[in-house]
């Protein structure tokens, strides 16, 4: 977590899914991976830090994304959840410009390239 001051904050399962969409991002937003879990230390850490902040949550549509989502929804109640469409499975490996219209779906301004993508 940065010292510069975000006021959004996108949170992903892995490193491959950061990397992904911080290419389709045009604003300034601060992505956190969980790396598939998260322990309550570091979540408990997680909620200090994200008190005052706009929260996103996009993991991946299968059986470890959904037990992640509903541990960040009972604990980040104000978080806002985006989801990929299941056929992709995977953020990795969603295309740029599906991930760039959830991204934008969320207000989250996106490089407009990705969107004329597919």
């Amino acid at each position: 977590m940065n010292d510069l001051y975000v006021d959004k904050v996108l949170i992903v399962e892995g490193k491959s899914d950061k990397n992904r969409v911080k290419n389709i991002v045009k604003e300034p937003v601060e992505i956190i991976c969980t790396n598939g879990t998260i322990s309550l230390t570091k979540l408990d850490e997680l909620i200090d830090f994200l008190e005052d902040k706009e929260v996103y949550i996009l993991v991946d549509a299968d059986e470890a994304g959904e037990k992640l989502r509903k541990q960040l929804k009972r604990e980040l109640p104000q978080a806002e959840h985006l989801y990929i469409d299941r056929m992709y499975r995977e953020v990795a490996t969603a295309p740029m410009n599906h991930l760039a219209t959830v991204l934008l779906g969320a207000n989250i301004d996106v490089h407009t390239e990705y969107l004329e993508m597919g």
